[in-house]
This record gives C-alpha cells, structure tokens and sequence, in this order.
C-alpha cells in the first residue's frame, strides 16, 4: 500500500463559498441542514491535515448591487453585505465547532464583540496550529466582491490552492441550467476567463490569481466528497491556472 495514498496534495487552500450555498431550498437566510452539510465536507478536508482558510459572501441576506440598482447609496449597501457575511461566517463557526473543529473568525471590519480583526500574520498562525479561519467581512472596503476578498487572503496567507464552490460541476460557456448546449470546461487559463468574459468570478479577482499564479478548481459542493477530492489531487470541476 502507497504510505502516501491518504495524503493530500495541498497543505493550505482557501475556499470560497457563496452566501447562496447556505440558502439551501430557502429564497433567503441560513438554513441549518446545509450548512451542516457544507461544514461535514469541511471536516473531511480538516482531518486529513489540511490548513484551511474560508471566505463566505452574504448574498443570502444581502446584495449591495441590488441594493444599489433600487436606490440606496453604493456605498451604504456593499457596507450591509460585509455585516452580512460576518453575520454567515458566525453561522459557519457555530456548525464547524460542534464537529469539533477549532475555528477562528477574522473580520476586515470591525465588529471586535463577534470577530476578531484581520491581521494577516495571526491569521496565518491560527492556521499553523490547525485552527480554521473563517475570513468575514470582505475586503473591508466597498465596489469589491467577495470573490476578490478570497482571491487577496489566498495571497496573503500563502494558499496553494482556491477552491471556488458552486453548484454546478464547473466552468460552462453558459448557464447549464438554461442552456442545454452549454459548453462545459475542464481546464481553462486565466486569460480565457476575462476574454471570454466568464462570469465564475470577476475580473478583477481573476486577475490578482493571475498575478499570483494561484490555481483555482471550480467545483460543485453539492456532490458528497467533491471537496476531498480536490484536495488529494482529483481532477475534479474545472481548473483554472
């Protein structure tokens, strides 16, 4: 037997999940059964010794854009959807200490009474102890995605590897859900994203995972062991590198 057949491929990876992939069948809000769900799939990662950074949006409460688009200043509403995803992240620390996992939140707004502050350093020592930091907050500064906030805390802490969760199997030309001759990807380059004008993240995220050359696998969470998978080294989702 391989004495390396259960060791993962990745020592630190950062994933990225929706505020939506906590909605469950639900139009809005938290519901627990998923988030059960997605934190039993974190565990997996967690207990093959994995160091793991998680970065949530806060869509399912909250968008500033759509906000915005109704009227309210742009500002104001991206400044709602970061309380937003601290609000996601507590959620998210609560199920993952209960499977007895260790976890930390670090918010890059100041919310001291529920998080911690953002401070790149600690945060890159809570994950060598093994503890798993939950990223809220966003950027801490407005007009930037949650997925850019991912793409800059996968830099900061060294990741070698971004997970973007969805839940489609990865990368289309279009949406598969509407569109049955959608063209599905397995390896794309980081370029194709922004030429082709692919909407898995914005370009602006892409862009600083280029600069970087960190790999991204876009995957579905909502397959059971997709995250492992990716984690040992499957080629699973698509790959964007």
């Amino acid at each position: 037997m391989d004495p390396d057949s259960n060791k993962p491929a990745y020592k630190r990876v950062l994933v990225k999940l929706s505020g939506e992939a906590l909605m469950g069948p639900g139009e809005y809000g938290i519901h627990t059964p998923t988030v059960h769900f997605i934190c039993q799939q974190v565990k997996e990662i967690k207990e093959l010794g994995t160091e793991i950074g998680l970065v949530v949006g806060g869509g399912n409460i909250f968008r500033g854009m759509k906000a915005a688009e109704r009227g309210m200043d742009r500002v104001t509403g991206d400044n709602v959807g970061m309380l937003a995803t601290v609000m996601n992240s507590l959620a998210l620390m609560d199920a993952l200490e209960k499977m007895g996992m260790f976890t930390r939140v670090m918010s890059a707004v100041q919310v001291e009474a529920f998080a911690e502050p953002y401070i790149r350093r600690r945060a890159v020592r809570h994950m060598e102890k093994g503890r798993l930091v939950i990223f809220a907050g966003g950027t801490g500064n407005p007009y930037f995605s949650t997925d850019t906030a991912a793409s800059l805390r996968a830099m900061e802490v060294g990741a070698q590897l971004m997970v973007k969760a969805t839940n489609v199997d990865g990368v289309y030309s279009a949406d598969p859900k509407k569109d049955p001759n959608a063209k599905f990807y397995s390896k794309l380059c980081y370029m194709d994203v922004l030429t082709m004008e692919l909407k898995v993240m914005d370009s602006t995220a892409i862009s600083l995972l280029k600069d970087n050359r960190i790999p991204v696998r876009v995957i579905n969470l909502g397959t059971p062991g997709n995250l492992k998978r990716v984690v040992m080294g499957d080629d699973v989702g698509t790959l964007i590198c």
